[in-house]
């Protein structure tokens, strides 16, 4: 089967379902078992899961360090890799490891102690991008956080027009701070 067929075939897959499982390094997933579901998970003959979704929320993740490893111990095409749901941890940045899966279309990184709103920049590498969740996290007091081909942004549909309100309010926002900056600089 091709890559593609691959990956049509692995999108009704259930999840490697890895949540509430109280793991602090990735490296634990190497000894713990991977929750079932009502649909038992299909694997290759080497033994590796053919899904396109890993499930981490509800751990205490505080970094990704191995990250890329384990998912290609994990996984029979990690390249594949289209939802991500690392919810409800410790992480306080977005690793840059998230940005090396292309074909990621769902992340979920609420409920995590994501500070600064640079962290979510690093995601506008990500052709595939469309559903995307911050809240819960110190970022969502900060104004203006969103990228372009986000679809559904923390859980929300997201327009044309809401997109579009999100540019006018940040050109809007750079002027009067530029407005501001010139007052003060008088």
């Amino acid at each position: 089967m091709s890559k593609q067929g691959h990956m049509n075939s692995s999108v009704q897959e259930p999840p490697l379902d890895y949540s509430f499982k109280s793991i602090h390094v990735i490296q634990d997933l190497v000894s713990e078992e991977p929750r079932t579901g009502l649909r038992p998970l299909k694997h290759s003959k080497s033994g590796k899961s053919l899904t396109q979704s890993l499930w981490l929320n509800n751990n205490v993740l505080s970094d990704l360090r191995d990250f890329n490893q384990m998912v290609s111990q994990l996984l029979e095409h990690p390249e594949n890799l289209a939802w991500i749901d690392l919810s409800f941890n410790d992480l306080t940045s977005i690793d840059s490891v998230l940005t090396t899966f292309f074909n990621l279309s769902v992340l979920y990184l609420h409920g995590n102690s994501i500070h600064h709103l640079g962290e979510v920049n690093k995601l506008a590498v990500l052709p595939r991008l469309r559903s995307l969740t911050l809240h819960g996290n110190p970022i969502e007091e900060e104004k203006g956080y969103s990228l372009p081909r986000i679809t559904t942004f923390d859980f929300s549909g997201v327009t044309k027009t809401d997109r579009t309100t999100a540019e006018v309010w940040k050109c809007m926002n750079i002027k009067t701070k530029k407005a501001h900056f010139k007052e003060n600089a008088l």
